[in-house]
């Protein structure tokens, strides 16, 4: 707290950049410890139409009730009673019991958005510049106008403009394989598939690949039966000769580590539909062929080594590490950073420094933990395997029992 000239306390207050899952998460848990808080998002429009399926652990649930959404289970995500792997002819070759929830990004978005106060987020803030003094930062923004906080917290994930001013040298780094990620109805789906695949984490493992999907809420969020989508996720080997082609786009203009999905080549497409027919288990090979706008993701890693960028700015969630896919903690690990944040703060009440290099070292640890572990699990699909090391990863985790067992859970991850 703060002293005003009158004598009065002023609460602290917290600069957010980025309106997605880490900011908001960042600002409904400072809130809640008394904060004053504003989020600013470069996009000039809500971002819930964004994302696919995610993957839920207790502790997001537990991160959940901490930030104000006291919310069943039943109404974030969708249950599963297990996981299932799929053999070429579609015969089941291995099943696990393993309840779980799963969810869509826009789903758990509109959850937390609704949460926060209108007048906290503010749209089409392009961040310019940080200036950071002793005790306050300053977040210069494009269209002229500033924020000042005793905090300022970089939200703004793996292309964080906070952490490029700060710590240029932490850059993203693509790991040799691609995925092509899609939604489709379930409504869509034949009876057969949706026998397979609805009610299950699914897998199929063609050689040095691996297709997964699960089921998420459909359109408008709804969870019941006959209204999901299929949500699916295929990784496949693509060296810097084969990426530079997926991502040169209709008119062959070359992008460097995504592309818009309309602007993919329908030859692309084809190619891949064709490649699931051949490939995978005839139930995924229709989640493929139905899917309306399949896209790409370059899958990238990213490790950065510091959070505490100056004395009054930090930095967390996608902005600070980035882990493959398969460990399935992204918002998890964008929730869990925020509340380390605010249970800093807590335990240091008078000494602000403190707090935050506390925060630091318990998440520089995991985030590294969560990194090692998510290229132990993709090891195999790397379109190079150059160490000894990586070898012996792979012929690891392209088990059926170790895929099913390993992906997307929290154990196997220690700090």
């Amino acid at each position: 707290m703060g002293v005003t000239g009158s004598g009065r306390l002023t609460r602290p207050r917290a600069v957010v950049i980025g309106g997605s899952m880490a900011g908001l998460f960042s600002a409904l848990l400072l809130r809640r410890a008394g904060w004053e808080v504003d989020v600013f998002e470069r996009a000039g429009r809500e971002l819930s139409g964004r994302g696919a399926g995610i993957v839920t652990h207790a502790e997001l649930f537990r991160i959940l009730q901490a930030a104000g959404i006291d919310r069943q289970a039943a109404e974030v995500g969708v249950s599963v009673v297990g996981r299932r792997v799929l053999g070429a002819d579609g015969a089941v070759i291995g099943d696990l019991a393993l309840p779980q929830i799963l969810t869509s990004w826009g789903h758990l978005y509109n959850l937390l958005r609704d949460a926060l106060p209108a007048a906290c987020y503010h749209h089409g803030r392009a961040l310019s510049r940080v200036e950071a003094g002793p005790d306050a930062a300053t977040a210069h923004f494009a269209d002229g106008s500033s924020a000042t906080g005793d905090l300022l917290i970089g939200a703004d994930g793996i292309f964080s403009a906070v952490r490029a001013q700060f710590s240029p040298e932490a850059v993203p780094n693509y790991v040799g394989y691609i995925a092509w990620r899609g939604l489709v109805d379930e409504a869509a789906l034949t009876p057969e598939t949706r026998e397979a695949l609805l009610d299950h984490f699914a897998f199929a493992l063609p050689d040095g690949e691996q297709m997964l999907g699960y089921p998420v809420a459909g359109a408008g969020n709804a969870l019941a039966r006959g209204r999901r989508r299929f949500n699916f996720v295929w990784y496949r080997p693509a060296a810097d000769t084969a990426l530079r082609d997926l991502l040169t786009d209709i008119d062959g203009i070359a992008h460097p580590l995504s592309i818009p999905p309309s602007r993919i080549r329908p030859a692309i497409v084809a190619a891949m539909r064709a490649d699931a027919r051949r490939l995978l288990a005839p139930q995924f090979a229709e989640v493929v062929e139905k899917a309306e706008q399949p896209f790409i993701q370059a899958i990238q890693d990213l490790e950065t080594p510091r959070m505490r960028l100056a004395r009054r700015v930090v930095i967390l969630g996608d902005a600070a590490f980035v882990a493959r896919p398969h460990v399935g903690m992204g918002v998890t690990k964008a929730a869990s950073d925020a509340q380390s944040l605010v249970d800093a703060l807590a335990e240091h009440p008078d000494d602000r420094d403190a707090a935050l290099a506390a925060f630091e070292a318990t998440r520089l640890r995991y985030g590294a933990a969560v990194i090692r572990r998510a290229r132990e699990l993709g090891a195999y699909m790397q379109a190079q395997i150059l160490t000894p090391e990586e070898r012996a990863m792979a012929e690891r985790h392209r088990r059926p029992e170790a895929v099913m067992a390993e992906t997307a859970v929290a154990t196997g991850i220690a700090a």
